[in-house]
């Protein structure tokens, strides 16, 4: 008598980094020759379990080293309180728990939520990962989700044709500490905005279809023109993590000698505890050169492998790209190629990074941002500060937008000559970005300037440049600031901030000496924080003044 089980097969998915391009992990998906057995499993909780576990043999047999994730209805973890035959299937196999990761798959309606999130921390007391999976096409509720509090969440391709939810859901994300991934990306087009929504992860016909045999390379499209730039924090650790080679911290040398031939890729191998937390790791070419000397296969292929290894690199989850580089830069010089392990809250090893990737990345980020530095000052244009504009902005956030400018400048160049007010212009964007602190400082141009800021840095930043004694030439400058204060919902771009900034740059431009003007948006009138009403006076020692400033 035929089973089921005779006719269903498994394909493998590549879920793909897009910073990188390397593979991140592989998801297992069944497919059956006749009849709908995921349907029977919707209904069967012990018929889906029994699929997990099915799905992480046939990977285990491919004898891949990649993280695995696998499919499971969220009403089968709410029924069976969790996978014990999976985790006995896991731990049989000699893989470690925290290298699969659980996609837990709609539909949620009618599932009870307390008892799915009992079984969700059962599954990660275990050492599971956990993913939610169909965000933005199926039915999670919000507040579960965030109950839920997976390390990943799966878009379906369909929300990046409103990628304000996609840019919405990475702001959740990151209050989640999860990462973002797309699914089912068909197009490059596709490929571009998930990247300009900010996902980390995707996977689709783009990269590599399902295959019987896991995909060794994917397609990945360049980085496109306008994708969003590394912040000047520098990007998150997340960003970069490639999977580790994992073994016990027991295994032999041979083991590991036998692991590294076999996979050139590999570039490491990090040796782990029973809890999964890194305690040696082996660098490809410094072990096998060890192993390949007169006596070196004879002295250490049966020793314990930790013995040819060193104390591990390591740095959370929520480092970032620089924080990382700071760890590669202490100790030795022999150790800047060693890979880095990434940790978790626990101190379990969730992947590695290179060097080279990160170094990549900071040099084009680098790029970037010096091809749009003002020559005169080297301060970022206004592109720099609308895009951050429109961040805190999707993000909910309040900000102070400003606007700075010298007053009377044409005279100044005039008077004193366009050396003299260059050398002004400098120096007041000098002032600017030394009192700025957290505050983004741009120069849009001639003697114009925008700061963005939050509205407690407002007041010292101000008294920085406004109290300031400013010359050119031996003559006396004054200078103009006005800043519009925008609360969350208040505005719904840069552009309608920038139009709400407009009149109180005309109100700062009428006032005599030093001024600044303060407005909020949505809301009528303004405060005058400096400078006497009254036109304003020629500026003295220069030639005949303007009508206004």
């Amino acid at each position: 008598m035929h089973s089921w089980t005779d006719t269903l097969r498994f394909a493998f998915q590549p879920v793909v980094n897009l910073r990188t391009g390397a593979v991140a992990a592989l998801e297992t998906l069944a497919r059956p020759e006749t009849g709908d057995i995921l349907a029977e499993a919707r209904r069967d909780p012990e018929l889906d379990g029994r699929l997990a576990v099915l799905a992480f043999r046939a990977a285990a047999r491919k004898e891949t080293l990649l993280p695995l994730h696998l499919n499971v209805f969220a009403a089968t973890l709410a029924d069976l309180g969790g996978l014990t035959p999976l985790h006995d299937a896991v731990r049989g196999a000699g893989r470690m728990p925290w290298e699969v990761t659980l996609d837990i798959v709609p539909p949620y309606t009618h599932v009870p939520h307390r008892a799915l999130l009992e079984a969700v921390a059962a599954l990660r007391e275990q050492g599971f990962r956990i993913s939610a999976d169909g965000i933005g096409d199926g039915d999670v509720p919000l507040r579960l989700l965030t109950d839920l509090s997976p390390g990943l969440v799966k878009l379906d391709a369909s929300l990046l044709a409103r990628p304000a939810a996609v840019r919405a859901m990475r702001t959740l994300c990151e209050e989640l500490g999860a990462l973002v991934a797309v699914e089912g990306v068909e197009t490059e087009h596709q490929c571009a905005a998930a990247l300009a929504a900010g996902a980390q992860l995707a996977q689709g016909e783009l990269f590599a279809p399902p295959a019987r045999i896991p995909a060794v390379d994917v397609y990945v499209p360049s980085l496109a023109p306008g994708a969003p730039t590394v912040p000047r924090s520098g990007p998150s650790v997340r960003e970069f993590v490639r999977p580790a080679a994992v073994l016990p911290l027991s295994a032999s040398a041979e083991r590991v000698r036998t692991l590294l031939t076999g996979s050139p890729d590999v570039s490491g191998v990090l040796l782990v505890d029973p809890a999964g937390q890194p305690v040696r790791s082996v660098h490809r070419s410094r072990f096998l050169l060890s192993m390949s000397t007169r006596y070196g296969h004879a002295l250490y292929a049966d020793r314990p492998a930790y013995k040819l290894g060193d104390p591990p690199r390591t740095v959370g989850v929520d480092a970032t790209a620089w924080e990382v580089l700071d760890v590669v830069a202490v100790g030795g010089r022999d150790r800047t190629s060693d890979d880095v392990a990434v940790v978790d809250e626990r101190g379990r090893c969730v992947g590695v990074v290179r060097l080279a990737d990160l170094v990549r990345a900071l040099a084009e980020s680098r790029v970037e941002e010096a091809a749009g530095l003002n020559p005169l000052t080297r301060l970022p244009g206004s592109d720099a500060i609308v895009g951050e504009v429109d961040r805190r902005i999707a993000e909910g956030r309040a900000f102070a937008l400003s606007w700075l400018d010298i007053d009377h400048f044409k005279q100044v160049n005039d008077g004193a000559g366009f050396a003299a007010g260059d050398e002004l212009i400098r120096a007041v964007g000098g002032a600017l970005q030394r009192a700025a602190g957290q505050a983004r400082v741009g120069h849009i141009g001639g003697d114009d300037f925008l700061v963005l800021a939050d509205e407690e840095a407002l007041d010292p930043l101000a008294a920085a440049v406004l109290d300031a004694s400013w010359t050119a030439g031996g003559r006396p400058v004054t200078l103009s600031l006005a800043t519009v204060v925008c609360a969350p919902g208040s505005v719904g771009d840069h552009h309608q901030a920038a139009a709400q900034l407009a009149p109180l740059k005309k109100a700062a431009k009428a006032l005599r000496g030093g001024s600044w003007v303060l407005g909020r948006a949505g809301l009528p009138g303004q405060e005058v924080r400096r400078g006497v009403p009254g036109p304003a006076p020629a500026q003295t020692g220069f030639a005949a003044a303007e009508p206004q400033r």
